[in-house]
């Protein structure tokens, strides 16, 4: 199959090569005006793109040649073709992936807009768009880039004109926050993401899967301050590991025991804490749990200026204004006993799994992604084609150098740093943390070795670093995930040295990240070196091999003889320890993917909903609905919001109108006529206020609002709602309870009773709501 596909790719290729011809002897003006042909062919059909494709790439290859001076090689064709197919491209570090993706982006933007562009950062999006985008103008397409430029607040960006240009380059957060705040809109007017065509994505394993678990979220209405942190973490403070609690062995799941069930109870005075009385405390503690046990100072997070501040797990960045959802920062805070800050609730949130199955067509490209070829697959519907490079590689690939312990180890890489800058020969020094980085700029300070440290603060001093790094002498330290997208250019002089080396001073979490930086180096089949310094002390191993290898390491961190080169079951043991880690964070992402069906599938039909509202000439058919269900709700009594003591009159009162004049005794009636009686007073009601915004257009929008706000809250609850309620499903360890059924059983639930709960305020603000007149003609609402 793999083989009948390339075959079929390759013949593509073939014919954009035969066309060359052909449009290599039109002029500018009758190059450029294949666009408006190529647009008349395809007449906005999305069926029709593959039958164009040969002519649209083989206009590129011309049109960048003699706009840009560059033109695609045959492999750059071949991965662009690939894509186009619902592909991710694997195309080695330096193949020249921006150029090739100008190929599916001018394609598609023959159809108009929503065609994105989704690269790492948001350097690389400004960038690309104003390189690129040169070449699309001069073709006589619409390009922009949706990231803010430098000192624009992203408010300031005007979205229609971003968003109807016919290509886009952006971030996926910034894609992520455009499309969530889009869905907070009170009118179309204010929403700017029309489609959502066609996403290429550039470092696809680092958008699909590395940050796969990171929610998007914004968070806006403040919640009731709760006084349970303090508490919770007093208790939790005195509870006593494997007794009371216990840790997973890659520690990052923690969870109480039943005796520690029993202890907190005892300590709280509560009885049966694991009861729907007790939620609340009980969620208190599980972060309580986690804030204490999981999450560590100085590596997820760094007390500042008496706050949290949340670190980047990837690069070291510290994220200053992020917080951890669902009460979880407050717990660090309770934790590190600093002030603890107001805690918002979340209006909206989206995972980047969620946002990309979105889109009617994915493709992709990266340097690294056939070693996680099985996800993309099951989760994206994504193939993975291995494009070959445009000449062979060259580069040298050396075995790992074991070691037992750390120190060993980076005394061993510091002589390899040595000697290659004597001779001049460049060495980039990658780390798998922010803070080995800093510790290794250090000892290369002691040893008087110039050197770069790329401390992830600035993405444009980030890439000049990265693009500098193969000069003759340059000593470059970085973590594994700064400085992609950007390609390391080396001279003839530093070729004859041997290229480039990487020295890796650890193995990363997968063999894709290790893959990604023996990438760094032999480009565009130029020589380079790659060499991995491991020790038994490295954190893939320590928090993932037996605990026959953990003992061996602490038993033997003093030997002379540190080097374990020979000695194959320990290189197994690193390799098995990687293999852990990459499964643990595989099931994690599915773990999220199945968690967030449930939001997906309920966030689809209220974001669908309001847009019915939006767009909606006329509300009377659901305003007779919300009515007819709010009465049958409260007379049956089923609704969880009823409360039983509370009679008819004083529902009317509370939720209709507070000036109701009973006539009868509404108690003493029939099911059937408190049912009917209860509708005539919201009727009469709405006829009242009504005549206080007599011209249909103010009615009109003011029913919408009233709708619409009603839809928000129910929702802004349900999302704060639906983020507690996976916290303490996720860390309930009941036997042959499964969390994710109870989690989606309890979810469910959950919509109903917020479906009861808007129902309920469309009717108070339709009813209920003050109408205040203004002296210029214009009308105030005050809503309940």
């Amino acid at each position: 199959m793999a083989l009948l596909q390339k075959r079929h790719y390759q013949k593509v290729v073939r014919q954009v090569l035969q066309l060359a011809p052909t449009y290599q002897q039109m002029s500018d003006a009758e190059l450029q005006k294949q666009t408006q042909t190529l647009k008349t062919k395809v007449n906005g059909d999305r069926s029709h793109l593959k039958s164009v494709l040969p002519e649209a790439y083989a206009i590129v290859c011309e049109a960048a040649d003699r706009v840009l001076g560059l033109r695609p090689y045959p492999v750059q064709i071949l991965g662009a073709v690939a894509m186009e197919d619902g592909n991710i491209a694997e195309m080695k570090t330096g193949e020249g992936k921006t150029l090739t993706a100008t190929m599916p982006m001018y394609l598609h933007g023959l159809m108009g807009s929503g065609n994105f562009l989704i690269t790492a950062n948001e350097y690389l999006a400004a960038r690309d768009a104003h390189d690129m985008g040169i070449l699309y103008k001069w073709l006589g397409l619409t390009v922009a880039s949706a990231v803010p430029e430098l000192g624009q607040k992203p408010e300031d960006r005007d979205l229609d004109a971003i968003y109807q240009s016919d290509i886009v380059y952006t971030t996926n957060s910034t894609l992520g926050f455009d499309y969530l705040f889009d869905n907070l809109a009170k009118s179309p007017q204010e929403q700017h993401l029309r489609a959502l065509n066609f996403a290429l994505l550039d470092e696809a394993d680092a958008v699909l899967l590395d940050t796969a678990q990171t929610p998007l979220v914004i968070s806006g209405v403040p919640r009731v301050q709760s006084n349970y942190y303090q508490s919770a973490d007093q208790v939790v403070k005195l509870l006593e590991l494997d007794e009371d609690y216990q840790i997973s062995d890659d520690q990052k799941s923690a969870w109480f025991t039943p005796r520690g069930i029993v202890k907190m109870e005892q300590y709280l005075d509560v009885d049966n804490l694991l009861s729907k009385t007790w939620t609340e405390l009980y969620r208190h503690l599980v972060l309580a749990l986690r804030a204490n046990y999981i999450q560590k100072r100085n590596r997820n997070y760094v007390v500042k200026d008496n706050e949290v501040v949340l670190i980047d797990a990837e690069n070291g960045r510290e994220l200053p204004g992020m917080k951890m959802q669902a009460g979880m920062h407050q717990a660090l805070e309770a934790k590190e006993q600093v002030e603890i800050s107001t805690e918002q609730r979340t209006m909206a949130t989206i995972t980047y799994q969620d946002l990309f199955r979105m889109f009617n067509q994915l493709a992709g490209m990266t340097g690294t992604a056939a070693t996680d070829k099985k996800e993309f697959l099951e989760v994206y519907n994504l193939s993975v084609f291995k494009v070959p490079t445009n000449k062979p590689s060259i580069r040298k690939d050396l075995p790992d150098h074991l070691f037992i312990s750390n120190r060993a180890k980076l005394l061993a890489t510091l002589a390899v740093v040595k000697k290659a800058h004597s001779s001049g020969r460049p060495v980039l020094v990658e780390t798998g943390s922010l803070e080995l980085s800093v510790l290794y700029s250090n000892l290369l300070l002691k040893e008087r070795i110039p050197h770069s440290l790329l401390n992830a603060r600035s993405e444009v001093k980030e890439a000049e670093i990265i693009r500098n790094a193969g000069e003759i002498g340059a000593v470059t330290v970085a973590t594994s995930m700064a400085g992609r997208g950007t390609d390391i250019t080396i001279s003839e002089e530093v070729e004859k040295l041997g290229g480039l080396l990487v020295l890796g001073t650890e193995r990363m979490q997968n063999r894709r990240i290790d893959n990604q930086l023996r990438g760094r180096a032999g480009r565009q089949g130029e020589p380079g070196e790659s060499v991995f310094y491991v020790s038994l002390e490295d954190k893939v191993v320590t928090e993932n091999a037996p605990k026959s290898i953990r003992k061996f390491a602490y038993q033997h961190a003093h030997d002379q003889n540190q080097t374990l080169s020979n000695r194959g079951r320990f290189r197994n043991a690193i390799n098995r320890s990687q293999r852990i880690l990459t499964n643990q964070e595989r099931n994690a992402r599915f773990e999220t993917l199945q968690y967030g069906e449930v939001s997906r599938i309920q966030r689809e039909s209220v974001y669908q909903t309001r847009n019915l509202i939006m767009q909606a000439t006329n509300l009377d058919a659901l305003v007779k609905m919300c009515f007819q269900d709010v009465a049958k709700d409260f007379v049956n009594n089923q609704a969880e919001w009823v409360d039983e003591t509370q009679t008819l009159l004083e529902f009317v009162y509370q939720n209709i109108n507070p000036d109701y004049q009973p006539k009868k005794d509404l108690e003493k009636l029939s099911h059937a006529d408190q049912l009917e009686v209860l509708q005539k007073i919201m009727k009469a009601r709405l006829v009242t206020v009504h005549q206080q915004l007599p011209h249909q257009d103010q009615w009109i929008y003011f029913e919408r609002l009233a709708v619409l706000r009603a839809v928000d809250q129910g929702w802004v609850e349900q999302v704060d709602q639906l983020e507690m309620l996976m916290q303490v499903t996720k860390s309930r360890s009941i036997a042959q309870v499964n969390p994710i059924f109870e989690y989606q059983k309890e979810a469910q639930k959950a919509y109903r009773s917020m479906r009861s709960r808007i129902k309920l305020q469309v009717v108070r603000n339709l009813t209920n709501s003050e109408v205040i007149p203004q002296s210029d003609g214009t009308v105030d609402v005050e809503f309940p």
